[in-house]
């Protein structure tokens, strides 16, 4: 039945779409990239009820007001700016050195414990995204990158000793997949 719960999230992705034009569009890009204030005010109150909202518009404004000689830049000038190129080829390789290292591959588990080793990666997943965004404003990023990068490290030798070893002890099999676990976490909170 792996074809309907593949399927579930293409649902899901239709539901969002239809339910779309029904929201306000958000107030900052209302403000800021359109210059639409009424606008705005509406969609703040559509969407945080009705109150004071004076403060919050005037740091709008304020951000309004000091991005106002930048020039927003799309997609295809960002990749043609030099200032930002190495950003992104950084950006682009540990993207690339995710998806394609193999590393739920390395962990050599039976066949049959694979679903569930996929629904631990998407679970990771979701636990680094929720606890990254609930700490990055303590810790800032580049504590996070760091950190992030040193754990990734560490989780990786403990994964190949953990690999030179599952062929002697069968339980090392499932150190792997923790360590793998771990390892996404860690991605997640850093880099």
């Amino acid at each position: 039945l792996w074809n309907v719960l593949l399927s579930f999230s293409g649902l899901v992705a239709l539901i969002q779409l239809l339910f779309l034009p029904f929201f306000p569009e958000s107030p900052p890009y209302l403000l800021l990239q359109k210059g639409d204030k009424k606008g705005c005010l509406k969609a703040m109150k559509q969407l945080w009820g009705e109150g004071n909202y004076h403060t919050e518009f005037d740091d709008m404004l304020k951000e309004r007001a000091a991005t106002k000689g930048t020039k927003i830049m799309n997609v295809l000038e960002v990749l043609k700016d030099p200032s930002v190129r190495r950003q992104l080829s950084i950006m682009l390789l540990l993207l690339l050195s995710l998806q394609l290292c193999g590393l739920s591959a390395t962990a050599n588990v039976q066949e049959s414990i694979i679903p569930y080793v996929s629904l631990g990666v998407g679970i990771s997943e979701l636990f680094s995204i929720t606890f990254c965004s609930s700490i990055i404003d303590r810790f800032g990023r580049r504590i996070l990158l760091w950190g992030g990068y040193l754990l990734m490290a560490l989780i990786l030798v403990f994964l190949e000793i953990s690999l030179l070893l599952s062929d002697q002890f069968f339980w090392m099999r499932y150190c792997s997949v923790i360590l793998i676990f771990l390892f996404i976490i860690a991605y997640g909170i850093g880099p």
